[in-house]
């Protein structure tokens, strides 16, 4: 069966107020009361305040939850729909984006630790009938930390409405990988970092040749299942998230030719697969988030990996990279925090620790622009309230 058919086969209560929408039922909606619950042993006005007046023009709902020895907060706000405006649930799935590089990561880490995947040995010695001699060179290790020098494929559309006209086309992981390296490399392979998706396509498809089965089944039996991520899956083709889930809204032209939010709920992540397609909860990934930085769920010498920057520079920035192995670290209240944020349109997601642990953050923000150029207003001031400022 080709892969296309297998795709197809609160502490705190935060009062909510309806802000402005552009979309119709939103105007008439009424205001609605408060929609975070949750005991907690450490209250944070500053995270309350960062996710505190949705649905408003940046984003319709926020889901948070921080643990660790420095204290434990939960909070929810906003709504579950901008018809219903009723609350949002606290509990909810939501597409968690890129994200799923981190579980990604994590299996190819863990055949590496198994001697079933050499991480200086090339992907096209594991791929050749795939991978071109032209990015012969590039190492399992350099497809895990962006700095392989292949580009991104061609996807139909260069606007957020021609994607949405697109949003049930179904792509196969290996195409995306033939339009890629059809093209020149950016960079030689180990000189500069770029992120993009494309090498945890081909880490996915890695994970498959080497394992005989499918990447999905992988996850879910080395990370999934031994952690009880239940609310935690892979979509394939299907566009739909599957049981509650608070609905995702994008800004974009409507069909009366106005500028308003439509719902984008349903919305296929083929195009993203082992880069971006895991749908999840804040539960779930914290539990995650505190098992990968406590060494259980990669273990022994090769978890260094993701806590490993290469000493290259950001091919499009000159800024020194800020992505390791599945991870990136940003500099927060004066601490390295490493952590990894993901964006599905209607969706943003992050999970984020400091190094020892101590502190760990998980959000799901329903923004209304999620894959912009800059960090969403609300994410940002979650962060900012969870660990300080850059």
């Amino acid at each position: 069966m080709s892969r296309t058919a297998s795709l197809l086969a609160a502490a705190l209560l935060v009062g909510l107020v309806a802000g402005p929408s552009a979309h119709p039922a939103a105007a008439s909606a009424p205001t609605v009361p408060a929609a975070a619950q949750v005991s907690a042993r450490h209250q944070d006005s500053g995270l309350a305040a960062a996710i505190a007046g949705l649905p408003g023009a940046v984003a319709t709902a926020a889901l948070v939850r921080v643990g660790g020895r420095e204290g434990v907060w939960r909070g929810s706000s906003g709504v579950h729909d901008l018809r219903s405006h009723r609350p949002a649930d606290p509990d909810a799935r939501f597409r968690a984006g890129s994200v799923t590089k981190v579980f990604t990561a994590a299996v190819a880490l863990q055949l590496a630790a198994e001697g079933e995947l050499d991480l200086d040995r090339s992907a096209r010695s594991y791929l050749p009938e795939l991978i071109p001699a032209s990015y012969g060179g590039v190492t399992v290790r350099q497809l895990l930390d962006h700095t392989h020098g292949i580009p991104a494929p061609d996807f139909p559309g260069t606007t957020v409405e021609e994607w949405y006209a697109n949003r049930f086309r179904v792509h196969d992981p290996e195409d995306m990988v033939r339009s890629a390296t059809s093209k020149e490399p950016e960079f030689a392979p180990g000189e500069r970092q770029h992120y993009l998706n494309i090498g945890y396509t081909i880490a996915g498809l890695l994970i498959e040749r080497v394992t005989g089965d499918s990447y999905e089944e992988q996850v879910a039996r080395r990370v999934l299942e031994p952690l009880g991520l239940r609310d935690t899956y892979f979509p394939g083709a299907n566009p739909r998230i599957a049981g509650p889930h608070n609905h995702g809204y994008q800004r974009m032209r409507l069909d009366d030719g106005t500028t308003g939010l439509r719902d984008v709920s349903v919305w296929g992540a083929t195009d993203a697969w082992a880069a971006g397609d895991l749908v999840s909860t804040t539960a779930d990934l914290e539990r995650f988030t505190q098992e990968l930085f406590a060494g259980r769920v990669v273990r022994g010498p090769l978890l260094k990996e993701m806590f490993t920057l290469p000493e290259v520079t950001d091919f499009r920035s000159g800024k020194p990279a800020a992505y390791s192995v599945g991870l990136s670290m940003k500099e927060l209240g004066g601490r390295e925090v490493w952590g990894k944020t993901g964006g599905r349109w209607g969706y943003n997601a992050a999970i984020a620790s400091t190094l020892n642990g101590s502190r760990t953050l998980v959000y799901s923000v329903n923004s209304t622009d999620a894959k912009g150029q800059d960090m969403n207003k609300v994410a940002q001031d979650i962060m900012v309230a969870a660990f300080g400022r850059p």
